[in-house]
């Protein structure tokens, strides 16, 4: 069976690399004819842990190939996955221009029976939307199905996800479609994945419901956390305890400075703004996302207390992803810190494993210098921050960081190190709901 993708960004690469893992036959496809060139070199425009390995397996292989071909991979595939950007527009709306030109397209080039299958995230009725968009632009009349396949792919360990997913959930009116992309998905029977086969709207929705309540358990523990720092309580024992509860669970209790990302914030926002569409206020979303955009606030004040003001302090920032395992720098945490803290007349060290190259688009200006090791973001420094957990920080030589510090202040946003080995080591440290 032939494959196409269109997009090659962090879903589309991984549902490529993945389906092409499969044993089927993939173009993806993208506009950016420099990207596509890249590709076609072996060179990966994202970090993602184990993508280089399995797209040269593939290629090698003979079964996944790049090109800005469109109509050609489109008349040769049964099956075309769109999977570009949707980010969010201005009226907070994901933004489905990129989506409209890939359906306009497949119109035109569409000369046979086809299955569209929707990976991008969207909002709940664009399946039936696009399948108009289409419609109006055949210059063939021919038959063609509309498919809803959302992806809950973890920046970070999205190979992994994409290989042994928690299940697939599969939206269509059609028994023809279903079966097809369940065909795809045959080899995740090995594993017993559970399938869900529903229809277009239930799928979009469940897409938005899923990370809406997994936000919802990070700015719940995160409030929580906030209050165990007033009342002299531990959050670390507070949320082990919680996640006891089978009803509850441990994922998703680790207090920090917010969630970021491509996917949470935009589908919250979304969520909302769907809500208010339909006259459904969704008042636990908003809620969520004012919790998330006021929590690294609550960092930088800490910072600006203990220091008594940032004007001309230096300040070591370990991490600017928005989690570890990524490059993805999009509504993190750690780049809104940094940018308050310069603000505020700070000075910034900052190093990332990965992620220095996008933070310099976003954060290029003079307060801020970029550093190569941890060691050397610390050289010289009144406060060092860890905003993003990566693992290389847990193991930094913690004497070796205080005796090249101006003053030894650790501001621990992500709680990797024990307060009690800190203050033996003689650091100033403050963490998180503890």
């Amino acid at each position: 069976m032939h494959i196409t993708v269109v997009g090659t960004g962090y879903v589309g690469l991984v549902s490529g690399a993945g389906l092409a893992d499969f044993g089927l036959n993939v173009t993806c496809i993208d506009c950016n004819e420099q990207k596509i060139r890249d590709l076609r070199q072996g060179k990966v425009p994202i970090y993602e842990i184990g993508l280089q390995e399995i797209l040269g397996r593939n290629v090698k292989n003979n079964r996944l190939s790049f090109s800005t071909d469109l109509k050609s991979a489109v008349q040769r595939s049964l099956v075309i996955f769109i999977a570009v950007g949707t980010p969010e527009g201005q009226n907070g709306e994901p933004d489905l221009s990129q989506v409209e030109s890939v359906a306009r397209s497949l119109g035109e080039y569409m000369d046979e029976y086809k299955v569209i299958v929707i990976k991008s995230t969207v909002t709940i009725g664009t399946g039936r939307w696009v399948r108009n968009v289409i419609e109006q632009n055949q210059r063939k009349k021919v038959k063609f199905d509309m498919v809803s396949n959302p992806e809950f792919l973890r920046e970070g360990s999205a190979i992994e996800d994409f290989m042994r997913p928690n299940r697939v959930v599969i939206g269509t009116d059609s028994d023809q479609a279903a079966a097809i992309v369940k065909d795809i998905y045959r080899p995740l029977y090995l594993i017993e994945t559970p399938f869900v086969v529903t229809n277009l709207e239930t799928a979009e929705l469940i897409k938005y419901a899923s990370n809406a309540f997994l936000a919802t358990k990070i700015s719940f523990i995160n409030e929580i956390a906030n209050l165990c720092e007033k009342v002299g309580a531990d959050i670390h024992p507070v949320a082990r305890a919680m996640g006891l509860d089978k009803r509850i669970g441990p994922k998703f209790l680790h207090p920090g400075p917010g969630f970021g990302g491509s996917c949470f914030p935009k589908d919250l926002v979304g969520l909302a703004k769907t809500g208010q569409k339909f006259g459904c206020q969704m008042r636990i979303v908003e809620s969520v996302l004012e919790v998330n955009k006021n929590q690294w606030q609550f960092v930088v004040q800490k910072i600006e207390q203990a220091l008594d003001g940032l004007a001309d302090n230096r300040i070591g920032v370990l991490g600017l992803s928005f989690k570890p395992n990524t490059d993805d720098i999009r509504e993190s945490p750690a780049v809104s810190i940094c940018k308050r803290l310069t603000e505020g007349g700070a000075h910034i060290q900052a190093y990332d494993p990965v992620a220095i190259p996008n933070a310099k688009r976003i954060l290029n200006e003079e307060r801020i210098s970029y550093c190569d090791s941890a060691y050397e973001a610390a050289s010289g420094c009144d406060a060092l921050l860890i905003a993003t957990e990566w693992n290389e920080f847990r193991n930094i030589d913690l004497e070796r960081i205080k005796s090249s510090m101006r003053r030894p202040i650790i501001f621990d946003s992500r709680n990797i190190f024990e307060p009690e080995k800190m203050e033996s080591l003689g650091f100033k440290y403050f963490c998180t709901g503890r």
